[in-house]
């Protein structure tokens, strides 16, 4: 297999991709926490992920990807103090923490859908698998590495060595950042918690019986638990964002090699934050995140340009959001869905030397602004039209722009009545509708399509499209 170059958290330069199993890739990747809808920042972490599974795949591995999704846990402080973000949720939108779990997972899966991004080999929510936490807290806590504190069971970090291997900051350093939130009863400042305690008199909505007390399980067990339980003899590769390495995945290697005594993924891969205006992350907690919803759709741009926007910055830079390059991206990519449908219909054979080209690329730590690149140059490139497409739809299987698809729907436009002028406001109602349509939300898309009918237009759906006419 053709050598791919990852850029390892663990080590901080870049190595040759070695998996544990031949032609195997296992891929865990840290999944959403459901009590809010996700947004932009977080989704270009997702995407980053997707780029890399797909460079994977298009180099011939099978992948076995595994995500989480944390649906209790998760609470508003970092250092295991707060309320759980779940139950705070539920009294945000007076509904049970059960209820928030379950529409904002769905809400997280059409964002996905809507990005054209891959699902995983399989979703697995925390609340599944209480009993395989449970499990590796006992053998924690048998290997002498837990203490009790009031409010809950915590490991003990000063039990291990290089607990600061993944961060690479002085352990004085990591010390200081967990003294903001202070817990009196912890032996260490960087401890955390393994299971917390539900409070006294008080009934939480998702609790479990333990050997230690009702309550529920710390955060960072979960991914060690979900890991270890469905990649078992495949941990390869564990991504997720920049501000998981100092405290989260820093926690999951540290209780995992404890319990195991075995090293906990070979590599770790990190995308950087999406940054608003003055350079700051952009973050719930801020109250500053844009959705797919407010940042594209209601704006009448397709959520593939933030995908093709996301391409263009390489994903351990950080990536700055204004409305204006989202507007961009969306004439970019338009245009070359207006290039690929101008290409026709048959497609011919791919071209070895752009093939090397993009290969290469993307190998070399997934660098997907010089691969947009190497597709440029095929479109320009002296080339008959059915070998260009053919070679552009091959790269799609790592872009991800649906480059076929988006082809198809334009000609079929063309095809009826194009010399016909659409109002802006029936022409955006049009790109929503499509949307809608792409990420099965019919709701959504029936409602647009009585919108569009009222201002007096008709809208046929058609195997290859929609065709807009007037009354």
């Amino acid at each position: 297999m053709p050598k791919i170059y990852l850029y390892n958290t663990l080590t901080r330069q870049k190595e040759i991709f070695k998996p544990i199993k031949k032609g195997v890739v296992g891929l865990y990747t840290c999944g959403p926490t459901v009590y809010n809808f996700a947004h932009i920042g977080n989704l270009r972490t997702y995407l980053f992920e997707d780029f890399l599974k797909r460079t994977l795949e298009y180099n011939s591995y099978r992948v076995k990807h595994i995500m989480n999704v944390t649906d209790v846990g998760h609470l508003t402080g970092d250092m295991d103090m707060g309320e759980d973000k779940m139950e705070a949720g539920a009294k945000r939108e007076g509904k049970t923490a059960w209820e928030i779990a379950d529409f904002y997972e769905t809400a997280f899966k059409k964002d996905l859908l809507a990005l054209n991004i891959t699902s995983p080999s399989q979703y697995c929510r925390v609340t599944d698998n209480i009993p395989e936490q449970i499990a590796l807290i006992n053998k924690l806590e048998k290997g002498g590495f837990t203490y009790k504190t009031s409010d809950g069971l915590y490991f003990d970090t000063a039990k291990i060595k290089n607990y600061n291997k993944l961060s690479h900051l002085p352990l004085a350093t990591l010390k200081e950042g967990a003294r903001v939130e202070k817990n009196p009863e912890k032996k260490n400042p960087t401890d955390f918690a393994l299971w917390k305690f539900s409070p006294v008199g008080k009934n939480r909505q998702m609790e479990w019986q333990s050997p230690w007390g009702i309550g529920f399980p710390g955060w960072h067990i979960e991914c060690s638990a979900i890991s270890l339980k469905y990649l078992s003899k495949n941990l390869d590769i564990h991504c997720g964002g920049a501000d998981h390495i100092n405290i989260h995945h820093t926690n999951e290697i540290a209780q995992s090699e404890a319990a195991t005594g075995k090293k906990f993924f070979n590599y770790w891969l990190h995308g950087a934050f999406l940054n608003i205006t003055g350079g700051k992350k952009m973050a719930k907690s801020a109250d500053n995140f844009l959705t797919i919803d407010n940042a594209l759709l209601k704006k009448g741009l397709s959520p593939l340009a933030y995908r093709f926007a996301a391409c263009q910055v390489h994903y351990r830079k950080p990536m700055e959001y204004s409305e204006a390059s989202l507007k961009q991206a969306q004439q970019g990519l338009q245009k070359l869905w207006e290039q690929t449908a101008a290409l026709g219909n048959k497609t011919g054979k791919v071209n070895s030397e752009f093939k090397a080209k993009f290969l290469e690329a993307i190998n070399n730590d997934l660098n997907l602004p010089k691969a947009l690149a190497v597709l440029a140059a095929v479109l320009k490139a002296k080339l008959k039209p059915e070998d260009k497409l053919a070679t552009i739809l091959d790269f799609d299987r790592v872009l991800g722009f649906n480059l076929h698809a988006e082809a198809r729907e334009l000609k079929a436009a063309k095809s009826v009545n194009t010399a016909e002028l659409f109002p802006a406001a029936i022409a955006n109602k049009v790109g929503l509708r499509n949307e809608a349509r792409r990420r099965h939300d019919w709701v959504a898309a029936d409602k647009l399509r009585g919108e569009i009918e009222t201002a007096g237009y008709l809208v046929e759906d058609t195997a290859t499209g929609s065709v807009i006419k007037k009354k």
